[in-house]
């Protein structure tokens, strides 16, 4: 396990905007300006002797790309680091209705609908009798099922017995020209065209 511990997502939004050195009603452009200032003055070629610049940068360029983003930044503002992150994960068009089916009303509101309907020992009970005692119930390997199996020669007797009592010859090719269907259907055969 590494010693280094995971930082937290946060939820009021604010961190972003601390990293430019904005306040939360900072403009596109106040965005822009302080990202660019704080860039160079950050950038890993212009500080080549000082480590802790390239973390600060790439700190400067993921606050950039989040804040001068409208959607996301809606979201930052929103929900914070947890709103991004739960939009890389179910897409930023589903952040709201993560939030609203993760909310404690919610998950009351399923539980309660649950034990009120039933709803949670039914499907218990369709699951048991349907995967573990019925129909879909898991087969033993090596196990056949007397109703499913037909040997080949049985299948072979059914076949036979299927043109005797149809009493017709099967067609075996089909006819390539006019005459050789004429010929056919003057022979007794049926002609499907």
């Amino acid at each position: 396990m590494s010693e280094q511990r995971q930082r937290a997502l946060s939820t009021s939004g604010e961190a972003l905007y601390l990293v430019l050195a904005l306040d939360k009603n900072s403009t596109h452009d106040d965005i822009k300006k302080s990202y660019r200032k704080l860039a160079l003055k950050y950038h890993p070629d212009k500080n080549p002797d000082n480590p802790d610049a390239a973390d600060k940068f790439k700190e400067l360029n993921n606050a950039h790309t989040v804040l001068s983003d409208v959607t996301k930044r809606n979201i930052y503002d929103k929900y914070g680091s947890l709103g991004l992150y739960v939009s890389q994960q179910f897409g930023e068009e589903n952040v709201n209705t993560y939030f609203m089916l993760s909310s404690w009303w919610a998950k009351g509101l399923f539980a309660i609908c649950g034990v009120l309907t039933g709803c949670y020992f039914c499907c218990c009970l369709c699951c048991c009798f349907n995967c573990c005692c019925g129909k879909c119930k898991p087969r033993v390997p090596g196990e056949e099922d007397a109703e499913s199996y037909v040997s080949p020669e049985d299948l072979e007797e059914q076949i036979r017995t299927d043109m005797e009592r149809d009493g017709d010859t099967p067609i075996v090719h089909q006819p390539t020209n006019a005459s050789e269907k004429t010929q056919l259907i003057g022979d007794g055969h049926r002609s499907y065209t």
